[in-house]
């Protein structure tokens, strides 16, 4: 069973673009879901910045993902609505013992 892949973005919106890149941050996570690529989970830290977790469901997910061209639609809005701070392709897990 292929294991999940972790990725971290931190965003902020545009000025004036909050609720657009929140609606199509929607959308794109619905999509991603839908088609089995991934699971999301969206957060706000207190510097108003979003930071989100996207657990890919394997490496194979996660390409097909990048090569599907109704995901890129998406990718294209937001990067007129959102500017990235920061993004972790891959993190992985680490015992703590």
């Amino acid at each position: 069973m292929p294991k999940e892949i972790l990725s971290v973005a931190i965003y902020e919106p545009l000025p004036e673009m909050e609720s657009a890149s929140l609606a199509t941050m929607g959308k794109l996570m619905a999509l991603l879901a839908a088609k089995g690529y991934s699971r999301d989970l969206l957060y706000r830290n207190s510097e108003h910045q979003f930071v989100l977790l996207r657990y890919w469901k394997s490496e194979e997910a996660r390409q097909a993902a990048q090569e599907d061209p109704e995901v890129h639609r998406h990718w294209a809005l937001l990067g007129n609505q959102i500017r990235i701070v920061k993004v972790y392709e891959t993190l992985l897990a680490v015992p703590a013992s």
